[in-house]
């Protein structure tokens, strides 16, 4: 066999056969080359096969995928036969991917270690020596420090969750109680009343739309480490509340938007839950309006008629 794979015909050494031709009957010499032809042709035969039906395999394969699967390697294209519901998308970026070249060789420098970056706030940790440690084993003095052996690890102190208490001060005149009590001014909130200061409602904001953390499991974290319930539905009405202080910021990007002379919109369908008794979601529209490489506004429509663009444009 050859270094590419492929099977070679069997050769038969001249000087064997001469030392097999002293010690064997006549003719069995011409029955073992005639034996051994056989075998090499058809090992020959075997790998052209093989060679055939990996190709039209591979030929169904790229018919299958599309144009873009041609540049695949079979190795890939196997991979894909593997994946269910492969898109002409995936095959695309597939075949855009630098191929590796097998086998794999490890690189023969060490990776570089990571340095932290230098904006962290430092908490130092000194660790003393042991006792026996701090004596000169010679001499019996008290050995002096002379330096530190430091190391740095990326560490993390865990979200605490603690009851604000917020006093407001009542003062009144002894003398003079017709004057009545006077108290110091709510200071401001973004929901009066409510359980949750601003802190914890701001980070249930960023925790769902930035580290797309859905509030149902929110609610359980919530539950978890602080063994405080608040329902799926408190958590949306603090979402609500927040999108309708941001109301005048969006309507400020909207502005902008108008006041160019190029505009994207687009509209996506999502299912609306309705109070109406019918057990089934609504058809609702998520307009966006944008221009490439700026502000990006979402307007919500119950519908997809004119009515709803026409707002957004007046």
């Amino acid at each position: 066999m050859s270094s590419s794979g492929s099977i070679t015909p069997l050769s038969l050494d001249p000087e064997l056969l001469g030392q097999l031709g002293e010690k064997l009957p006549a003719g069995v010499i011409e029955q073992l080359t005639d034996s051994w032809r056989k075998q090499s042709e058809a090992l020959a035969r075997s790998e052209k096969e093989n060679r055939l039906l990996r190709e039209l395999l591979r030929l169904m394969r790229v018919e299958k995928y599309g144009p873009a699967s041609e540049r695949l390697s079979d190795q890939q294209l196997e991979l894909l036969e593997q994946e269910p519901g492969v898109s002409e998308a995936e095959v695309q970026a597939e075949s855009e991917r630098a191929q590796l070249q097998l086998p794999l060789k490890r690189s023969k420098q060490k990776p570089a270690r990571q340095s932290l970056p230098v904006e962290l706030p430092r908490i130092e940790q000194l660790i003393v020596c042991e006792a026996q440690e701090c004596v000169c084993g010679a001499c019996g003095r008290e050995k002096v420090v002379i330096g530190y052996e430091s190391a740095e690890q990326l560490d993390v102190e865990p979200a605490k969750y603690f009851v604000r208490v917020t006093k407001r001060e009542k003062r009144a005149c002894p003398q003079c109680p017709q004057q009545g009590v006077q108290c110091a001014p709510r200071p401001p909130r973004i929901i009066e009343k409510s359980l949750a200061s601003d802190r914890l409602i701001i980070e249930t904001i960023v925790n769902k739309y930035a580290d797309y953390v859905p509030l149902y499991r929110q609610s359980a974290i919530l539950e978890r480490d602080s063994r405080v319930e608040l329902s799926r539905a408190t958590l949306c009405g603090w979402v609500m509340r927040v999108g309708e202080l941001l109301r005048p910021v969006s309507r400020v990007m909207a502005q902008e938007l108008l006041a160019g002379d190029y505009l994207q919109a687009d509209e996506t369908p999502v299912g609306v839950q309705m109070h109406d008794g019918r057990g089934q979601n609504h058809q609702g529209y998520l307009w966006q309006y944008s221009r490439p490489g700026g502000i990006v506004v979402f307007d919500f429509q119950l519908s997809r008629a004119r009515e709803g663009p026409k707002q957004f444009f007046s």
